[in-house]
């Protein structure tokens, strides 16, 4: 479960801090500009939770990046929750944007996944942060605009073109989460998956009974042959999507 959410901080400061209505822009302030941007800020947060994940950023450990004092950093974003908003604005705004295969809603709806896994590889972070709340800034719209007209002209009702696009994005996220996991076990281990398994061939055997569970043995060594392990994130993606299109494909029949 995501430790970490979108929108847990003050609505209002929030929204003012994504759409660039901070203080110093404010009619009638007075005195000299600040120093710094709260793009500037975004950005060092973004390259710290790419390095090391969205645990090691800290309100302290930001203003350290910066040069300046975690007081004065406050100056420009009132805490973690709206510092994670303006992070993730900041990935969603500079995520790529593909040009399909062709125009057909298959090519656009795979270019969509594909800048996802895209972006997700670039900000392993991104995938273990809840988003049920989405921090409504130009970053996420304009990510949500060009995600939602992958299914123009499909016949989808406004509500299920919603649910489809939803529903795309968690099987992305969901292989991103597995990607994650399989990288951390691969670092944790100092083994790929590969040698995992063969350095611990012997054990297994001990314990595991191919008579008793028959089809787990047959799919489980097939499987194992063919990936090099029990886990392959570029196979289970490709696989996966395909079948997320084809389930799209017979829906978008139906309308």
């Amino acid at each position: 479960m995501a430790t970490d959410r979108s929108s847990a901080g003050d609505p209002a400061r929030t929204l003012a801090l994504l759409w660039g209505l901070t203080a110093e822009e404010k009619p009638g302030r007075r005195g000299p500009r600040q120093a710094r941007s709260t793009g500037e800020i975004a950005a060092v947060a973004v390259t710290l939770a790419d390095a090391e994940g969205v645990d090691a950023v800290t309100m302290r450990r930001v203003a350290q990046e910066l040069g300046v004092s975690p007081m004065a950093l406050y100056t420009y974003v009132p805490g973690k929750a709206e510092l994670l908003d303006l992070m993730l604005d900041t990935v969603y705004a500079t995520m790529p944007r593909s040009t399909p295969a062709d125009d057909g809603w298959r090519a656009r709806v795979t270019a969509v996944a594909d800048d996802n896994r895209a972006l997700h590889r670039a900000h392993p972070w991104v995938a273990a942060v809840s988003t049920s709340r989405p921090p409504l800034g130009p970053g996420l719209m304009a990510k949500y605009e060009y995600e939602l007209r992958a299914f123009e002209g499909t016949g989808l009702p406004d509500v299920e073109l919603d649910a489809a696009l939803t529903h795309l994005l968690g099987f992305v996220q969901t292989c991103a989460r597995m990607t994650a996991d399989e990288r951390a076990a691969r670092q944790d281990s100092a083994m790929t998956d590969e040698q995992w398994w063969s350095a611990n061939a012997e054990l297994l055997a001990r314990v595991f009974d191919a008579e008793r569970y028959p089809v787990a043995a047959r799919v489980g060594a097939a499987a194992g042959a063919a990936h090099g392990g029990a886990y392959s994130p570029d196979h289970a993606y490709d696989f996966g999507l395909a079948r997320v299109l084809d389930g799209l494909a017979a829906l978008i029949a139906q309308r």
